[in-house]
């Protein structure tokens, strides 16, 4: 007969319950510092309801009434020092931490509010209202809530987003040798996410110091927990993954503060990441005042039955049969909450002229000016002042002919020698002699634990190393070992790390360099070989290089390095191991930010490229008896870099352009380029702008397709014949 032996999970999965005996032995100073949070977060979000009905608050107000046990239970045995970040119904969290804060030994429920919890609240709300004195200025509203100093390093509108943002934050507390841990708060919705998945397995196998906290309130949206899972106890993702976790009631403060205390004594002994999962019950629908019953996905009686069990009600009870308080200062605690949010509201509100009796708008001077809007998308590039900077010409260091790829390497090995904040990760970037093309060849054998080889979840590693680059101690260097692996991580690179400074204000850095290898004309197919030139040049956020020589890679590199805003370089297989002018010994130049390389003078048509196509078009230059063209390699491919001033000067000189580039027509570079180029030079050109493109298919396996599909020498050829024929 078969034998059935049962397995075991490694890692723990326990309920903890909070007994009478709990509440009797709780210190007082907790008990009532929990009730002062609670009825600050509640009154505070029925303002803000009551402000939404109003149609003040511009967009959605998720209120998280009824979940506040689990924000307030979990945030108060954490320190300033450590970070959460959480979900699009994350104003309770948000405040929770925001309030530890400013108030570390607690808030007293029978004194009045201090002026720090004022400033807060003020701050808070003006932000949900989209107002300049927020906190980002407006920016992130409702959704997207940060206060770095107080460890809260910002709530996220996209389900699951926020979670590998975390793991990099508790990536940087571990590696700058602290005990800090980081909390990311998210829903049921999110506990099916690949983000959240990833990042729970790679939390797991790094041993990171991050909780991941379940707020179980069972609706995403309106469907419930039991349609979207065959298991519905969420907490039971964590054994699977080795992580250690705990499910606790979360109407019950008292029961998920305890449960936290162990998370933590387990986080900081270095044991890795935590699993909490909390069942609370959001009172209201997805977004506004109404609750879940009125749109028909809930019944009346299980609403009730939750309301029943309310956190404030259960807390106050425990306060009154245990003398810590009356039901007259509790009374006096939630009126005096009351009034202060009243207070802050005629702050930000007036009666609307000529409006009703009680109609109300938010005063004028507290709108953001409209000049604002685009600022701070990219930052100021300050960093740079005091750069030694240096081009070919002006390079005064000894130079020799080089492989691209040993140019690579030696730059990635000399800033991490002389600056320990950086750190490599990538898949197989710690093996296979600096993995699949040496890129990182020695580094790991250096600098051991700056150099991470990842599990395949570009989704996940890619958000830590977001989250690193926010964290701020360390500037992450991520590889792609191909482009279109992009699209796995298409989250975390354009909604998470390409929007973060200008959504938190425009003043944040983000110090995130990406690599992503451009394989076109490998014979990997479809799905290894695109240039992502195009999408990145139109996202928001990100700056561009494109390296074409050993030397431009130097440089290139190093201003990637310094720069405070994320850069993607980008590198071609096809030149890899080509040959090149490249420094011997001095790799410590940067070239300009925005500054082109004319690589040919010419004075009958400019031609703009860069990467590797940028030697097919000298091929096809030189390939031609009479065609006198100017080739300029771009180098800087971002909207904010773009060398203007060369690219215009060429085209006054020769009233003719063309664009060329290897990558498929539909994710073209050149596209947006060329309406620029028209935009900006109509008056100098003698004709349209002329491109070189690939086909509109992604390259094929077969060697002869392949080729069909991308341009190279001859189709540069071609198109240059045709425009000067005339």
């Amino acid at each position: 007969m078969t034998e059935h032996n049962r397995l075991e999970p490694a890692a723990p999965w326990i309920e903890i319950v909070a007994t009478e005996a709990d509440w009797d032995a709780a210190e007082p100073a907790l008990l009532t510092s929990m009730l002062s949070q609670l009825v600050l977060i509640r009154t505070f979000e029925e303002y803000v309801l009551e402000l939404a009905k109003e149609g003040l608050v511009h967009g959605p107000a998720h209120s998280s009434i009824g979940q506040e046990a689990g924000a307030v239970g979990s945030v108060l045995p954490l320190t300033s020092a450590d970070t959460v970040n959480g979900s699009h119904r994350g104003h309770h969290q948000f405040l929770a931490k925001v309030l530890a804060h400013v108030e570390p030994k607690g808030i007293d429920p029978v004194k009045e509010f201090s002026a720090d919890v004022r400033a807060v609240l003020l701050k808070s709300l003006a932000e949900i209202c989209g107002l300049d004195r927020g906190f980002s200025h407006g920016r992130g509203g409702s959704m997207h809530l940060q206060w770095k100093e107080a460890g809260a390093i910002g709530t996220n509108a996209i389900v699951g987003g926020g979670v590998p943002l975390a793991a990099g934050s508790a990536w940087a507390h571990r590696q700058a040798g602290t005990d800090a841990v980081a909390v990311t708060y998210f829903g049921d919705g999110a506990a099916n996410i690949g983000s959240t998945l990833e990042t729970f397995n790679l939390a797991s196998a790094w041993r990171l110091p991050l909780c991941f906290f379940i707020e179980n309130n069972r609706y995403a949206v309106s469907t419930n927990v039991e349609e979207a899972t065959g298991e519905p106890r969420l907490s039971a993702r964590g054994p699977g993954f080795g992580i250690a976790s705990w499910k606790v009631d979360g109407m019950d403060p008292l029961a998920v503060h305890l449960a936290m205390r162990e998370a933590l004594a387990h986080m900081r002994d270095g044991r890795g990441p935590t699993v909490i999962e909390a069942d609370v019950y959001r009172y209201f629908h997805q977004n506004g005042p109404f609750p879940g019953s009125a749109f028909g996905y809930r019944t009346k009686e299980e609403e009730r039955s939750w309301r029943d069990r309310d956190p404030i009600r259960q807390l106050t009870g425990h306060l009154v049969r245990r003398g810590i308080l009356g039901e007259a200062e509790i009374d006096a605690l939630t009126g005096r909450a009351g009034a202060l949010m009243a207070d802050i509201g005629g702050v930000l509100l007036e009666p609307l002229p000529e409006g009703k009796a009680g109609q109300r708008r938010i005063r004028p001077d507290e709108w953001p000016d409209p000049a604002f809007a685009d600022v701070g998308v990219r930052g100021d590039l300050s960093e740079f002042a005091g750069a030694r900077t240096a081009d070919r010409e002006s390079f005064a260091g000894e130079i020799a002919e080089q492989k691209f790829i040993d140019a690579v390497a030696a730059v990635m090995g000399r800033r991490m020698e002389t600056d320990e904040t950086v750190v490599v990760m990538g898949e197989d970037v710690h093996r296979l002699g600096g993995g699949t093309n040496g890129a990182t060849r020695g580094l790991k054998q250096a600098y051991p634990d700056r150099v991470l080889g990842t599990p395949i979840s570009e989704n996940a590693f890619t958000g830590l190393g977001g989250g690193v680059a926010l964290d701020g101690r360390f500037k992450p260097v991520v590889e792609f070992m191909y482009a279109d692996f992009m699209w796995v991580a298409a989250d975390q690179l354009f909604n998470q790390i390409g929007k973060a400074r200008h959504m938190f204000g425009g003043d944040g850095e983000v110090p995130f360099v990406l690599r992503s290898k451009v394989a076109m004309g490998t014979g990997y197919g479809s799905q290894h070989s695109m240039d992502p030139a195009g999408i990145f040049a139109t996202a928001p956020g990100w700056r561009i290089v494109a390296p074409t020589t050993p030397f431009d890679y130097v440089g290139l590199m190093n201003s990637a390095l310094r720069c405070k805003d994320p850069v993607v370089v980008l590198e071609h297989v096809d030149l890899y191991a080509s040959t090149g002018e490249g420094p011997v010994d001095d790799l410590d130049y940067c070239i300009p930010v925005g500054k082109a390389a004319v690589r040919r003078a010419g004075s009958q048509v400019t031609v703009v490229s860069y990467l590797a196509m940028t030697n097919y078009v000298l091929e096809a230059v030189e390939s031609l008896d009479g065609v006198d063209a100017e080739v300029i390699d771009l180098r800087w491919l971002d909207r904010a870099s773009i060398d203007w001033d060369t690219i215009g000067e060429s085209i006054r000189k020769t009233n003719n352009v063309v664009i060329a580039e290897q990558g498929a027509v539909g994710t073209s570079y050149g596209g947006w380029l060329a309406d620029e180029i028209q935009r900006r030079f109509f008056d100098w050109l003698d004709q349209p702008v002329q491109r070189v493109t690939g086909g509109e298919a992604s390259p094929s396996i077969s060697k002869v397709l392949e080729r069909a599909a991308i341009a190279r020498t001859e189709e540069v050829a071609a198109k240059l014949t045709e425009i000067t024929r005339y």
